[in-house]
């Protein structure tokens, strides 16, 4: 069934990975002949690729939900499904409390978007709710939402580490890797279609092939994603820092198209708090290896997050984060407060904090980690980087039309700062330069192109 004249809104809530997901099931509704528009007033379909992460981003699904029912309700829209995280948890309650969505896809089941939306056009209610374990979907046809430059690269689905606070192994199932040769497939048809730079995610990147090859094969996989023509970055996101050994740092010292970029979410620095939280390291093996990466790679950056008023945090367990923090002076980091998830460990915790706590210890938190960046874009001053162009500078209230808006290895898309660059020359998105970096304004730097920098 060809559905050209059909319109469909799509709406991605939540991660990356949650975003390749919603690239390939925009992929085969092209493929079975629907268009698309960003424009609900256009729209005769609606989908809604869901999370449910924590509560705002569950608060966020539901609101989106609602909204795209009162469209509905008022003959704007014909149809309305959900999919992803929120729909795989809470089916019965999505069809219960908002019974204007017509479709349910769960996280395994995206390959049935097409099937989905012919079934419901002809008025038939389908859903589609698959063992969380099941197969990845991975291969298909993506239409690319990021602008085309850089692309995400989802190397593998699910975790097994069960940290007592999070949802994901209930919803996105155990750790199951994509085999490489079809990662390596995906990654050369991306850079075809004109990516420079590919993101390498998953819940967690550093376990990726083990439960495929009996080993961890994330070092191999950069060796042989570095060996494809006109790709200029590799950048690796989501590293869990017990995953990181020897061969993954030689492999991002030694790889000329890897960023010496790392994000290693961490959560806490209180060995207490991290034992509650059933992380698999202490603060002194965090220490280590946050050492261990910056003797081996003395310029890499490295993010991390963390979490604030996990149950039974107490004031000194607080300080000693901030100790921590003050002391591995991390280039990027972004802190959340605690949010209790139903069905997982920490939610029946005792001595759960009051918000109000969480909001404080969090403002300290960042309070202390803005110091640490600004000074850190200081010491950028005079340095000379690549930077990839992501577009001009649109604020009508700059006076310099000729300002660009660009990113360094230091910054992913989304999550860190931009280096502004001012020049005569006419850039585009997606082009890469060579910038003399000549101040810095918050998080974010100022610059010249090397070439035309004068004293």
């Amino acid at each position: 069934m060809v559905q050209e004249n059909r319109k469909i809104l799509f709406v991605s809530l939540g991660c990356d990975k949650n975003l390749v997901d919603t690239e390939m099931m925009l992929g085969m509704l092209s493929e079975r002949g629907y268009s698309f528009t960003d424009d609900e007033t256009e729209a005769d379909i609606v989908v809604v690729n869901t999370c449910c992460f924590v509560n705002d981003a569950k608060e966020e699904s539901i609101q989106t939900l609602l909204e795209m029912a009162d469209l509905k309700q008022n003959g704007q829209i014909q149809v309305l499904i959900a999919a992803g995280c929120m729909a795989q948890r809470y089916q019965e309650e999505i069809q219960k409390e908002i019974p204007e969505v017509d479709a349910i896809i769960g996280t395994t089941a995206i390959e049935t978007i097409a099937d989905t939306v012919d079934a419901v056009l002809g008025g038939k209610a389908e859903n589609h709710i698959a063992d969380c374990n099941g197969t990845v979907t991975y291969g298909k046809k993506r239409i690319v939402t990021t602008g085309g430059h850089y692309a995400y690269l989802k190397i593998a689905e699910g975790c097994d580490k069960h940290c007592t606070y999070c949802i994901i192994p209930k919803i996105r199932g155990n750790y199951r890797s994509i085999p490489m040769e079809s990662l390596l497939k995906e990654a050369e048809r991306l850079v075809e279609n004109g990516a420079k730079e590919l993101i390498l995610v998953a819940q967690e990147t550093t376990l990726y092939g083990k439960d495929l090859y009996g080993k961890k094969m994330l070092a191999e996989l950069l060796h042989q994603l570095c060996g494809i023509p006109g790709l200029f970055w590799v950048r690796i996101l989501y590293c869990y820092p017990e995953e990181i050994d020897e061969e993954l740092i030689e492999a991002i010292r030694t790889e000329e198209k890897v960023c010496h970029y790392l994000d290693i979410p961490i959560q806490h620095g209180s060995d207490a708090i991290l034992k509650r939280m059933g992380r698999r390291t202490s603060k002194e093996e965090l220490i280590s290896i946050v050492k261990k990466l910056r003797e081996a790679i003395p310029e890499i950056c490295l993010r991390t997050t963390l979490i604030t008023g996990f149950p039974g945090e107490t004031k000194e367990d607080h300080e000693e984060l901030l100790a921590f923090i003050d002391e591995l002076e991390f280039d990027r980091l972004g802190v959340f407060t605690y949010s209790p998830e139903e069905d997982t460990p920490a939610a029946e915790m005792p001595e759960q904090i009051p918000e109000e706590i969480k909001l404080d210890r969090q403002a300290q938190l960042m309070e202390l980690q803005q110091e640490i960046v600004f000074e850190k874009a200081e010491q950028m001053v005079g340095r000379t980087v690549y930077a990839m162009i992501e577009g001009k500078v649109t604020d009508e209230c700059t006076a310099d039309a000729s300002a660009y808006i660009a990113r360094t290895y230091k910054d992913a898309p989304n999550v860190d700062g931009y280096l502004f660059i001012n020049s005569g020359r006419e850039l585009i998105t997606g082009d890469i330069v060579k910038v003399r970096v000549t101040g810095s304004y918050e998080y974010d730097l100022i610059g010249e192109l090397e070439d035309e920098f004068t004293e």
